[in-house]
């Protein structure tokens, strides 16, 4: 029973950053509040096994690969150890940063909270009670800090800022003097750059670039005098306030951790003059001309003096520095760009959507795509696994039936020919085929040889499908609709429609063949489960009377058990022979928790969500797993009908359900706080006269569970 969580499909980027684990080719990418790791070469993709209390919108690596710090938009971060996946360090932030990066050397971490610096010193692998150590606080800031870069000496941090400026800040001790500005911008700059020499590696200029499409070339003057010179717009506050922490004695120890006197800076005299003290001029300005549309990611390869740049119409540009030569110029979607990267060799483009949830791995020399990964734009319905468990099938409502492998995690096919959300998808006994069901009217079936649709089943009346199965052979499709209340049997092989079954007085949301023989099992809303005898049209078999809306069913692998769930919150094993009740287990108990920021009841009280939606025997038949509008799915016995595991599928806090009890400082007398005078508050209260089942809920939905096995990892 020591199930654990494996790996999460479906999502490969949600927002937030994405960044390579040093120079492996190992991409890491922010998906909820977890962190997915994709490999490359391997073509595979995994899950890291922690999880933060919210969304995951920072995320950065030491230049080793060795530690990850993941922080979310509360501003709690977790400092992983990436070769063990475990989390070593927690540490809480004031706020939420917008700018995470390590320092070339690994030793410090610059964080960016609101409108300060703030300078860390990296724990690495020191066993100490609390290894985080706040070295340094730069204040001055006008606006909030958006991104930053290391010099490679790791002395000098350039920041860029919303007040349209950026910023030379000296980071060592010993360095002094107040940080030199880069002023004349028109927009928020969205990122600023050291631009070195290939063979000494020395700064000589630097790149910023704003927000509506411009990017600034500053060359460092050589041979100015020691004295600073003016710098309009410089704060007259010292860099280092009273009360934070001197790097004297809290640096990091470079020698292996001997105790020496090697300050920043104190070692031994600078042969050059500090950057922040140096003259910078403006070389010239260029423009990506791209207006109306904003930029909204960047970054720069040194080594290749390249600028990849992302807008928010869907457009990318590759540019060669410093002559600004326009590369690439392509669209990748209509949707904004969201990170835009380079690998640590420069020929690997990664480019990330948020709101498609799309993640794309572009070589620019030869013009091809790496990896190309998109989830689904709406809640996903449904889902099937092959007989061979090899493969995994979801359909949502946007329209799209995606087929993914379970052993890399990559979906390798989608179809989008349904015209309205896809409510079931069935694999076919023979593994080569699926079939789905839309409320468009049609039910599709799908070559996974050929990747077509190779026959498509409809009615003379148009309607809508929500249940979906084939008989062990494959020669009969049956689906239940949503409107008519009736069961439509086709043929496969000539796609007639052969049966009409009628008898049902509600929707039919539960479809499935007996394994051992050719009677058909329906679940409806009319508090009935029935049996059919398709083969010889006779009807319904049997009958099996509920006092509550039957929502789904399941049969036991071994064809002599049938379990259906009811709105109540009750499970019922029938035998299917004899038509006997014979178990009944109470999991309304179980399955309740969380609530939702719109709900009037606390999460004990009210009924909504106390039921379950789908059910799946185990293997042997001894097991039941049970899942619903809730955060938890449940696992039982059936011959002793308790309960064995509670499994808590997340607790992202970001995801409206998962808390038991809400802040009472949001709840108004008018309602939630944040919902206060919006539309939501108006469609929720239309939504209250809907059927349970037609609430849609943003907790997290379980919408099927079809394998033990390969859902949780024993």
């Amino acid at each position: 029973m020591n199930y654990r969580f494996h790996n999460l499909l479906g999502a490969p980027y949600r927002g937030g950053d994405a960044v390579f684990a040093g120079d492996s080719s190992v991409l890491l990418s922010a998906v909820g509040n977890r962190v997915a790791s994709t490999d490359l070469s391997a073509s595979s993709s995994l899950t890291l096994p922690f999880e933060s209390s919210s969304n995951v919108t920072r995320l950065a690596v030491s230049p080793s690969g060795d530690f990850l710090l993941s922080v979310d938009d509360a501003g709690r971060a977790l400092y992983a150890n990436l070769g063990r996946r475990a989390v070593l360090h927690r540490i809480a932030f004031k706020s939420a940063p917008s700018a995470v990066r390590f320092s070339p050397d690994g030793n410090l971490i610059a964080v960016a909270v609101g409108k300060l610096v703030q300078i860390w010193r990296s724990p690495a692998f020191r066993k100490e009670f609390f290894p985080f150590h706040l070295l340094r606080t730069i204040p001055g800031f006008a606006a909030g800090v958006t991104a930053f870069d290391w010099s490679p000496d790791s002395s000098f941090l350039l920041a860029s800022c919303k007040d349209l400026t950026a910023r030379l800040l000296p980071v060592k001790k010993g360095l002094g003097g107040k940080p030199f500005l880069f002023v004349g911008h028109r927009a928020a700059v969205v990122g600023a750059f050291f631009a070195t020499d290939k063979k000494t590696g020395r700064v000589t200029g630097a790149y910023t670039i704003t927000k509506d499409g411009a990017i600034f070339t500053w060359n460092l003057v050589e041979g100015s005098d020691d004295s600073p010179p003016p710098s309009p717009g410089t704060p007259e506050q010292e860099a280092v306030q009273d009360g934070e922490a001197e790097l004297d004695g809290d640096e990091p120890e470079l020698d292996g951790g001997s105790r020496k006197r090697k300050s920043f800076g104190e070692s031994e005299e600078p042969d050059t003059t500090p950057l922040h003290f140096t003259r910078w001029e403006l070389q010239k300005k260029d423009f990506f001309m791209q207006s109306p549309a904003k930029l909204t990611a960047c970054d720069y390869h040194r080594e290749l003096d390249m600028v990849v740049v992302g807008f928010s119409n869907g457009v990318f540009g590759l540019y060669q520095m410093p002559d600004f030569v326009c590369l690439h110029l392509l669209s990748i979607s209509r949707e904004k760009i969201t990170t835009a990267i380079f690998n640590s060799l420069g020929n690997w483009l990664v480019f990330g959507c948020a709101k498609l949830g799309q993640l794309l791995v572009w070589e620019w020399r030869s013009e091809s795509y790496i990896l190309k990964q998109q989830g689904h734009y709406f809640d996903v319905n449904c889902i099937a696994y092959s007989p061979d468990s090899q493969l995994l099938a979801t359909g949502a409502d946007d329209n799209k039936v995606k087929v993914w492998t379970v052993s890399s995690g990559f979906c390798f096919i989608t179809f989008s020919e349904h015209t309205n959300a896809v409510t079931a998808v069935h694999f076919m006994a023979n593994n080569h085929s699926l079939l789905s069901a839309s409320l468009d009217g049609t039910i599709r079936a799908w070559d996974l040889f050929r990747y077509r649709n190779f026959k498509t089943f409809t009615t003379a009346l148009p309607r809508q499908f929500v249940s979906l199965t084939a008989d062990q052979s494959g020669e009969v499709i049956c689906a239940g609709t949503l409107d008519s209340f009736e069961i439509f049997v086709w043929s496969m092989k000539t796609g007639r429609l052969l049966d009409i079954l009628s008898g049902h007085q509600g929707p039919v949301h539960g479809l499935m063949f007996s394994p051992i023989n050719a009677i058909l099992a329906s679940s409806s809303w009319d508090k009935t489960v029935r049996l059919w005898d398709v083969f010889e049209s006779k009807g319904a078999v049997e009958t099996f009377q509920h006092s509550h809306d039957v929502l789904t069913l399941a049969y036991r692998p071994d064809g002599r058990q049938i379990a259906c769930s009811t709105l109540d919150g009750l499970i019922h094993f029938w035998d299917p022979f004899d038509g006997l009740l014979m178990y009944t287990i109470e999991g309304r108990r179980d399955i309740a928790g969380g609530r939702l920021m719109t709900d009037r009841r606390s999460a004990a009280n009210t009924s909504i969500g106390k039921y379950f939606t789908t059910l799946c025997y185990s293997a042997d038949g001894t097991y039941i797993l049970a899942g619903g509008n809730s955060k938890y799915i449940c696992m039982y016995d059936v011959g002793e009908q308790v309960l064995l595991r509670r499994f808590q599928i997340t607790r992202n806090l970001s995801l409206d359900g998962v808390l038991d009890f809400l802040n009472s400082k949001k709840m108004t007398d008018a309602g939630v706080l944040f919902l206060v005078g919006s539309w939501m508050m108006c469609v929720h209260t239309l939504l209250k006269f809907c059927h349970p089942v037609l609430l849609k809920r943003s907790r997290k939905n379980i919408s099927c569970i079809t394998s033990m096995e390969y859902l949780w990892v024993s």
